[in-house]
């Protein structure tokens, strides 16, 4: 999971410097919050995880409700974006994906 963790982070920081140098500043920092607005409820869904499983209260409900609630999260930041910041609309599309798609490549990857 830590692995995933560090390759999205990567991920979103190849993103934005890549969208900055095609979009701008105001590109760059949207792929930066698009990939981010991935990013934090996902590590704290894998902090949650982590934690119910040390106690040894990990089961499919729980990890089925910090999915529903990872994926809230989720579409909440993606609304309030806009709101609160100037929006390359592109630029965070992509740095959504690209965490989206580490995410699925580092799964197909796992040995």
């Amino acid at each position: 999971m830590t692995k995933t963790l560090l390759l999205q982070a990567a991920g979103i920081l190849l993103a934005a410097a890549l969208a900055g140098l095609l979009a701008g500043a105001v590109g760059a920092r949207s792929a930066l919050a698009g990939g981010v607005a991935y990013f934090l409820p996902n590590l704290l869904f894998v902090l949650r995880l982590r934690f119910a499983m040390a106690m040894h209260q990990a089961g499919a409900v729980g990890f089925l409700v910090g999915e529903a609630v990872k994926l809230a999260a989720v579409i909440a930041l993606l609304i309030v974006l806009p709101r609160i910041m100037e929006v390359n609309w592109p630029a965070l599309i992509a740095g959504l994906f690209v965490v989206l798609f580490v995410n699925l490549f580092s799964l197909l990857l796992k040995n």
